[in-house]
């Protein structure tokens, strides 16, 4: 192969060593009819122009504005009705805008300056996480469909010796779980021991509850106090 491309080459600089012709150029089309390699390089595709790092900066008419109008961050009701090559797309567009208002954003820290619109990174954030969110029941719905499972790896749940209830994944073993020391090892019960200290956790749990409720009833009542009027607007 490195021999023929050696001629080829050898052919390609005798052709044009005198200069570029209309003759030239006719020889050269018939080398590259009955040549292999042109044959191979047909098929070469380049991609577009690449930019060089504009893409990581916002736009320039937004420089050294205060702020910045944008959009709503996308719904879930939205997203739905989007195929998965349009999410795919979306996603990666997201990307982009997040990479830029980061770098924004570190930019502004270093200038030690106020970020223009700082909502839009929570807006993009909000967005792909609710694009994570639909092709993640997109996947389950065509699992159930397909195997019946809930989860992508079988498991179940299982209380450990803490008395808390968490979902265990199975794992594959290359013994059986009777030979298994480290699997014997794991204890997927509570002790009877532990059963006061449960008790006491969901004590905390409610009483921690409790004062939050009190709390949110005695500023309203403070509340009621100071502004009597909006206290009778709202009954009203």
């Amino acid at each position: 192969m490195a021999a023929r491309v050696a001629s080829w080459c050898r052919r390609f600089n005798g052709i044009f060593r005198g200069g570029v012709s209309a003759d030239n150029l006719i020889k050269f089309q018939k080398i590259g009819q009955g040549s292999n390699l042109t044959q191979q390089c047909s098929s070469l595709h380049t991609s577009n122009f690449c930019q060089g790092l504009e893409q990581f900066f916002d736009d320039p008419k937004n420089w050294g504005e205060q702020t910045v109008k944008s959009g709503a961050p996308w719904t879930a009701k939205q997203l739905r009705i989007k195929s998965n090559e349009d999410l795919h797309k979306l996603w990666y567009v997201l990307l982009k805008e997040k990479n830029m208002l980061l770098t924004l954003e570190q930019e502004a820290k270093r200038q030690r300056l106020q970020m223009p619109s700082p909502e839009r990174l929570k807006k993009v954030e909000r967005s792909m996480v609710r694009i994570d969110s639909v092709v993640r029941e997109r996947e389950d719905a065509l699992r159930l469909l397909q195997t019946g499972q809930e989860k992508g790896r079988p498991g179940a749940w299982r209380r450990d010796i803490f008395g808390q209830t968490r979902w265990y994944k199975f794992k594959e073993w290359p013994i059986p779980w009777y030979l298994n020391k480290i699997y014997r090892r794991k204890r997927f019960y509570t002790p009877p021991f532990v059963d006061i200290f449960v008790r006491r956790r969901i004590e905390k749990h409610l009483r921690k509850k409790f004062k939050a409720e009190r709390a949110k009833k005695e500023e309203e009542k403070v509340l009621r106090e100071k502004f009597p009027q909006r206290s009778v607007s709202a009954q009203s």
